[in-house]
């Protein structure tokens, strides 16, 4: 007989001695994100509260800590960069704000602060890709392991869902773009994560027609305790919380009418990410290909700027222009903002690529 003892039933473990780990979910908003990170929510990780309110674009709740969005909307003004940003040259402007450490030192007490109510939490956030390598660092300093999950829902349907959720006007081709810019650096920041606390990619779709196999197989995946051992009540209340009529946008890209390089851009990128949520499907060749494609947009995107130079020079002249008072009138000094450039609508602003908008900021005497 062997003198070797008996494992433990791992279902006797007490869940407050888990190991701790972070999981976040990553994607474009409208890509079912709230689905994802809210079916964590029941298999027992912890959102931290308070929790972002429902409202009638997501009447079943957010899933997302209302301290991470704010952090989030702080720093993404900071950097300059919207939440649907196409510009390549985003994520340097992201990537240097998370560099600072104050913020890493902020973003670390605070998910710190949340692991003595549960070991294993998950942080969700249309804005989070932006800073990913910000919570990854968060989440080592605190002695956590990060995982990810990117969620994965066709282009069309996402840039349809904002149109009709959001109310946004900036129309399919840059809606088109920003998902490009988002997903093809998502993958690639999350990358190093296959050697290390892991990663999946999840179609929104797939989680909608069968939740519990997806769930539970990004659960083992990833390692995560209350998932593996879920109980019987969590699992019904998954089935009460999934409507798989969620899926309301059934357009295609061919719906949208995009520039033909735009379309077949988006369309493979659509389909090397797939191969990501496949069993075994992370693979170097894929990889590869989507670093392709991800060099292929940078370019399709500074062609753009190149032949947009017009526009960018009519926004300049606006820009001065309103900077000058000539938009309807000086406002009394007690009035005006703090930044002139406050008073310039965002969309101007972000119509100006970031070398113009630094050579504006270098003229007028401002660092940022």
């Amino acid at each position: 007989m062997s003198d070797q003892p008996v494992p433990a039933d791992p279902s006797d473990v007490d869940p407050a001695d888990y190991a701790r780990k972070v999981l976040f979910v990553a994607g474009a908003g409208r890509s079912g994100t709230s689905t994802m990170a809210g079916l964590m929510q029941i298999m027992g990780l912890h959102v931290p509260q308070p929790e972002v309110v429902a409202d009638e674009t997501n009447p079943k709740g957010f899933g997302e800590p209302a301290w991470v969005v704010e952090h989030h909307d702080r720093l993404l003004k900071e950097a300059g960069v919207q939440v649907s940003d196409a510009r390549p040259d985003a994520w340097f402007e992201t990537g240097r704000v998370s560099t600072r450490e104050p913020e890493r030192i902020r973003t670390a007490e605070w998910l710190a602060g949340h692991f003595a109510v549960n070991p294993e939490l998950v942080v969700k956030d249309p804005r989070l890709s932006w800073f990913l390598s910000l919570w990854r660092v968060a989440a080592v300093r605190t002695g956590a392991t990060p995982v990810f999950a990117t969620m994965l829902r066709p282009p069309a349907e996402v840039v349809g869902s904002k149109q009709t959720y959001y109310k946004n006007r900036l129309g399919s081709a840059h809606l088109a773009a920003s998902w490009l810019n988002m997903l093809l650096h998502t993958e690639r920041a999350t990358r190093e994560s296959v050697a290390d606390g892991g990663r999946v990619f999840v179609r929104y779709a797939d989680l909608l027609d069968d939740w519990t196999r997806v769930v539970m197989q990004a659960g083992e995946r990833l390692g995560l305790e209350h998932v593996m051992h879920a109980k019987s009540e969590a699992i019904r209340n998954g089935h009460r919380f999934v409507d798989p009529s969620l899926r309301r946008m059934t357009q295609t890209l061919e719906d949208l009418a995009l520039p033909p390089r735009l379309h077949e851009l988006t369309a493979q990128t659509w389909e090397e990410l797939n191969k990501l949520a496949e069993p075994d499907g992370d693979t170097p060749a894929v990889h590869d290909a989507l670093d392709q494609l991800r060099e292929s947009y940078v370019e399709l995107y500074e062609e753009a700027e190149a032949v947009s130079r017009s526009s960018v020079v009519a926004a300049e002249q606006r820009l001065r222009k309103q900077l000058k008072g000539g938009g309807g009138g000086a406002k009394p000094a007690a009035a005006a903002p703090a930044d002139p450039a406050d008073r310039i609508p965002h969309g101007v602003r972000a119509a100006i690529p970031a070398p113009v908008r630094r050579g504006l900021r270098k003229a007028m005497g401002r660092s940022r």
